[in-house]
């Protein structure tokens, strides 16, 4: 239930050819929901009640399952798969938590979960997947996925499987996780994420990579070797979880080489610019944690409540400096 509205996950499952090994099960899941015409988490509140499509957050992540879902149908997996499109990702992870506590099989059942958010704008050659050191596997399977590939990746990312995406709700569980993300842009939660601006191509290219690891787990002998991290204590799991905290800063979601997070903008009269940040400062710490990234800096932002005075250290012209700011309410 969102906003005592009724929702559904839309689930399907392949089932195994091998007696051996179908009773084992890999989920291919993303979510389906956006913003619509909500501006709660809207980076563009200006829009007003503006149709937010989501074209790549995330029709981009549901389009890869579909595909994949024709692809594995063809090649008679020898494990199950199923494939799950979630709703509620955007009021924090619903569908997907709903799923891990009312799963259609035994969790202990399933092997790993492979998930996609935000896959259809792909740059050049960089993908991010994330995950990967959730299975002491799971890193040497990508690497040798990629390096099969016509045109690898450059990949990055990160081995932790949490995060603000629904792989998070099945790492929670004990569960391997590998996250696929062609990382973040300038139409992010805004009305002009739409289909003009797709990279199908791109997406292609990550949907055959995605597959080719799925072989890879799908060949295995074996289970793989689960490798338990510790969840970062500002991590966001739901949207009571601090979604109220409100800053007002524009993140840059094209600068992803930077040491940190830079701003493209600092919306007038808003925390933010009564604290002082402008627009190109690139924060490297906020309240004491470490920032290097859109999803970082939003663990730590929503690990406070509005009214909290927290300390930002950021990079301006190259210079570190610290400032305070007095965080305010979302929509108040």
């Amino acid at each position: 239930i969102t906003k005592g509205q009724p929702t559904q996950n839309v689930v399907a499952i392949l089932q195994g050819s091998d007696p051996h090994f179908a009773g084992q099960y890999i989920v291919v899941g993303a979510h389906f929901d956006h913003l619509g015409r909500s501006t709660q988490f809207a980076l563009d509140p200006e829009a007003g009640n503006a149709i937010r499509n989501g074209a790549d957050d995330n029709a981009s992540g549901t389009a890869a399952v579909l595909q994949l879902a024709r692809i594995l149908e063809a090649q008679h997996p020898r494990r199950s798969i199923i494939f799950a499109n979630f709703s509620g990702e955007e009021e924090g992870l619903l569908g997907s938590e709903w799923f891990v506590e009312h799963p259609p099989v035994p969790l202990d059942s399933i092997m790993a979960m492979v998930n996609f958010d935000m896959v259809g704008r792909l740059n050049g050659d960089k993908l991010i997947v994330y995950g990967t050191a959730t299975a002491t596997e799971l890193s040497a399977i990508l690497d040798s996925a990629n390096a099969s590939s016509r045109a690898p990746f450059r990949i990055s990312g990160g081995g932790d499987g949490f995060g603000s995406s629904d792989q998070s709700s099945f790492y929670a569980k004990n569960i391997p996780v590998l996250h696929f993300f062609t990382d973040l842009h300038g139409d992010y939660h805004r009305a002009t994420d739409d289909v003009e601006k797709i990279n199908s191509g791109g997406e292609a290219r990550v949907v055959d990579l995605a597959d080719r690891v799925i072989e890879s787990l799908d060949r295995m002998p074996g289970r793989l070797s689960f490798v338990r991290i510790a969840a970062p204590s500002a991590m966001r799991t739901s949207a009571s979880s601090g979604s109220q905290v409100y800053l007002g800063s524009v993140p840059d979601m094209a600068a992803g080489d930077v040491p940190g997070l830079r701003l493209s903008g600092v919306r007038p009269g808003s925390p933010a610019e009564l604290g002082g940040l402008k627009v190109d400062d690139v924060i490297t710490e906020f309240g004491g944690a470490k920032v290097t990234d859109l999803q970082s800096y939003s663990d730590a932002l929503y690990s406070h409540k509005p009214g909290d005075i927290v300390k930002v250290n950021i990079l301006r012209a190259g210079k570190p400096m610290e400032i305070s700011v007095t965080l305010g309410k979302r929509g108040g």
